[in-house]
């Protein structure tokens, strides 16, 4: 059976995801616009930089930080914001994109995308994040949720 859009683009991040250098959680990003990639990204520490791979430690699990706080203790990246650096990196605009995402996106990426114009995130997997969802409903941007039930429907 042929997958939907959706489904095709989530089983894309889920690829893309496998690329993560994060020892916590590996979370893929798709940005497409028209049925088309723009960008892909992953979370991983900036380039020219170490990976929590090589250091072979997580600072946040060291910390004892738990999920969803204190974002500035990560050498990595979110798979959003690399797939937003990306596009401006390459001069292809984001306004009306759809992201698909392998995990729901934090505040701080909700606010990227907000401002990046993505209209539409497709995301799997609950993130401890309300005020993120909070800001894309009050911005307008449409969410799609996608269980793992979905995948094989």
């Amino acid at each position: 059976m042929r997958a939907s859009w959706d489904e095709y683009f989530m089983q894309i991040a889920e690829i893309v995801k496998t690329r993560s250098t994060c020892l916590r959680r590996q979370v893929g990003a798709v940005i497409v616009r028209e049925n088309r990639i723009i960008t892909t990204g992953y979370n991983g520490a900036p380039t020219g930089t170490r990976h929590c791979t090589e250091t072979g430690e997580c600072l946040r699990t060291k910390l004892n930080i738990p999920s969803g706080e204190r974002h500035e203790l990560c050498r990595a990246l979110h798979a959003e914001q690399n797939a937003i650096i990306q596009a401006a990196k390459i001069g292809v605009s984001t306004e009306d994109a759809t992201m698909y995402v392998t995990l729901q996106p934090c505040v701080i990426c909700a606010k990227m995308a907000i401002n990046a114009g993505i209209k539409r995130i497709v995301f799997k997997g609950v993130y401890p994040d309300k005020f993120a969802i909070e800001m894309l409903n009050e911005a307008g941007v449409t969410l799609t949720v996608m269980d793992k039930g979905d995948e094989n429907k």
